[in-house]
């Protein structure tokens, strides 16, 4: 399996995440998914008003550095972590 098609296993996985997955976590695993689909923030950061789209901007611009290619692998990892500890 390539990891191009691990990443999209994993983003379809991390749909099911249990309900109490914390908004930062949520945030985390958006900035990853957007790096790597998407790459560096193409976009200006939403205004005060818009305290959600502004999160996930944020989140997004946190991890601006990384490689498409890490993005997925640290997007993969946080999944199988997340999963690991739901069925704990």
């Amino acid at each position: 399996m390539s990891l191009k098609e691990e990443f999209e296993e994993h983003a379809k996985l991390a749909k099911t995440l249990p309900d109490n997955t914390t908004n930062e976590t949520l945030l985390t695993l958006y900035g990853l998914y957007k790096q790597a689909t998407v790459g560096k923030v193409n976009t200006s950061r939403p205004g005060m008003l818009s305290m959600k789209e502004r999160a996930k901007w944020d989140a997004w611009k946190a991890v601006e550095g990384k490689s498409c290619e890490e993005a997925m692998n640290d997007y993969i990892t946080k999944v199988k972590q997340l999963k690991e500890q739901a069925s704990a």
